[in-house]
């Protein structure tokens, strides 16, 4: 079983605008970043700034983000 990757905010976020993610808004530590499909289809997500994320969080980023990307391209940001 593959190690998760020990992540910052700052990290998961220029790894989601690689896909196409962009920030819609910021509040405090917390970033939202919006991708939206060729069919209108939105997926918005919410990433806290830190330092090092928690693994319990960066596991539901993952699988949120996995709604709109494939794992194969997506895995080897987030591990090991």
């Amino acid at each position: 079983m593959p190690k998760l990757k020990t992540l910052s905010g700052k990290e998961v976020v220029k790894i989601l605008y690689n896909f196409s993610f962009k920030g819609i808004s910021q509040r405090g530590s917390h970033i939202k970043l919006r991708k939206t499909l060729n069919n209108g289809t939105k997926q918005t997500l919410t990433i806290p700034l830190h330092k090092e994320l928690d693994k319990g969080t960066l596991k539901a980023i993952f699988r949120q983000a996995l709604k709109f990307i494939p794992e194969e391209e997506l895995k080897p940001y987030f591990y090991e």
